[in-house]
Formats: structure tokens, sequence, C-alpha cells
């Protein structure tokens, strides 16, 4: 990976990470439905524009129901479960849960696609069990059934990215536009009828329409932009190294900007669950060389 592809990384996990600080800031006073509405509309309009600007083609003209469960699979709903979670518990939290995506992704793969599990994908499982344990047990918050069910929110919307890039892997073979396009639009209709109920009373402050309009347009439209650029210059492998670098970024989004605490229990928590990750990013950690690596002619 080159330098310059290196800091687009960069670039893209600091505004995957900051997303969490945005909702936190907005959630409470827009609500989740309202706020997951307006991010994935503003966000559509913004890829639209750029799509039309530049002139750079997409297809969303058949399979209209599998956008739309796209959609409500790997946007709606995971965005919706994540701003629900940030009423109740820090936005440094929920991104360092977040990172549980990659683990929730091989199960799903594991049993859709049947994709053998090697060793060490279940050491990877296993360590990332034992981070969320250690995150949650020895985090400061009080756990009552408000706080469980929100750390639960959490877990089950990386469940829903699970499904949701699987099913996309399955399902669609077209450009990375296309498919962003198209589940954001799919995302977009299935969410109205429940923002329509979801409406605040009051137009939001100016801090929390900043955060709205960063949110879309920052840390989801431009994005994927910076995602597409990835792929196509080095390719998945190494584009899903910002799984590892966002929830890092997101604490410190947080710890600077809304004065969340730091605890040891988040940072062993979180070097756990980026360990296990690292577990699945196809690196050949217990691969031997052959032996004609381990010499120089």
């Amino acid at each position: 990976m080159s330098l310059k592809n290196l800091g687009i990384l960069l670039a893209l996990a600091a505004l995957w990470g900051a997303s969490f600080l945005y909702i936190r800031v907005a959630v409470s006073e827009v609500g989740p439905v309202f706020l997951v509405w307006l991010r994935v509309g503003i966000a559509l309009l913004t890829l639209l524009a750029y799509a039309f600007l530049l002139k750079i083609p997409f297809t969303i003209k058949k399979d209209h129901a599998k956008y739309y469960l796209l959609g409500l699979m790997n946007t709606a709903l995971p965005f919706v479960l994540i701003s629900y979670a940030e009423v109740h518990i820090t936005s440094s939290f929920a991104a360092i849960l977040n990172a549980t995506t990659p683990l929730f992704t091989a199960v799903v793969a594991r049993v859709w696609l049947k994709e053998m599990f090697t060793v060490q994908k279940v050491l990877g499982l296993l360590i990332g069990f034992v981070g969320v344990c250690v995150l949650v047990g020895w985090s400061p918050m009080e756990l009552n059934l408000v706080t469980v069910l929100a750390i639960s929110a959490s877990l089950l919307a990386a469940l829903f990215y699970g499904l949701g890039s699987t099913y996309a892997k399955k399902t669609f073979d077209v450009s990375p536009l296309s498919l962003s396009i198209g589940q954001l639009l799919g995302a977009t209709v299935c969410i109205l009828p429940f923002a329509t109920l979801d409406v605040p009373a009051n137009l939001p402050s100016l801090p929390v329409t900043l955060s709205i309009m960063a949110l879309a347009i920052l840390s989801t439209a431009f994005a994927y932009l910076l995602y597409f650029r990835l792929l196509r210059d080095v390719g998945p492998t190494q584009t899903n190294y910002v799984t590892m670098l966002v929830p890092a970024f997101g604490v410190i989004w947080g710890m600077m900007f809304l004065n969340e605490p730091i605890t040891t229990g988040t940072v062993i928590g979180m070097f756990l669950i980026l360990v296990s990750v690292l577990f699945f990013s196809n690196l050949p950690m217990f691969k031997r060389k052959k032996a004609t690596d381990d010499h120089v002619a």
C-alpha cells in the first residue's frame, strides 16, 4: 500500500469513527429513526449529485426488491440500532462493539455460503468473544436493562452488517457505486414510513444540524467514495484493515469532543477485539514459509 493509499485508509477510518460522535450529538434531539432517514436520504442525494456531475454511470433499474432488502439489512436496521444504542451508551463504546462486524460476518458466511472455518478464524472468534466480555464486564457503566438492551442493539447491528454484506456478495454483480446508491435508496424508502412517526417537535439546534450534515455527507457519502477508491487501488483485503482503525478513532473523537472516559477495561477490550479482527484479515499467521523462502541465493 502506497503512502497515498495509506492516507486514504486513515481518512476513511477517521470519518467512520467520527460517525459515532455525530450520532451521539444528534440522536437525543432528533430521535434514532428520523436521524437515520436524514442520514441515508442526504447521503443518497450527495452520491446521485456526484454521479451526475462527473457523469459516472450506475444502474439500479432492475432488482428493486433486492436493493430494498439490502438497504434494510445493511443500512437501515444497523443504523437505527446503533443510533438507539447511543442514546444510552457512549460513542466510543458503540464504536468498539461495532468492530465485531467481521466476526459476525464470518459466522454468517460459514452458515450461508458454507465457507470453511480455519483454526485461525476459530481463535479469532474466541478472542473476540473474550474481548466483548471484558469490554462490557469491566465497564464503569451501570449494567441495567436499558444498557444491556443498548449493548445488544450494537451487537445486533454488527450481525445485520454481516448478513447484509454476505447477501450483497451472493446476490449482486454491479459496480460499488451502483450498489451503494441502490442500498441507500432502498434504506431511504424502507425507513420513510417509520420516520414520519418519529418527526421531532422542534427544529434541531445548530450543533445537531451540523452533526447531521457531517454524518450524511462526510461519514456516509464521502466515506463511500474513499472506500470505492481503496477497493479499486488496493483490493478488498487491505481495504478491510479499516475495520481495525475505526474503533480507535471512535475512542479518540469521543474522548476529545465529548469527554468520554477511557478506562482500563476499554483499552483491554478494544485490544482483544482488534486482535480477533486481525485473525480474520487473511494474514498467513499460521502458515509456514516454503524452504526456498528461508534462504536468499
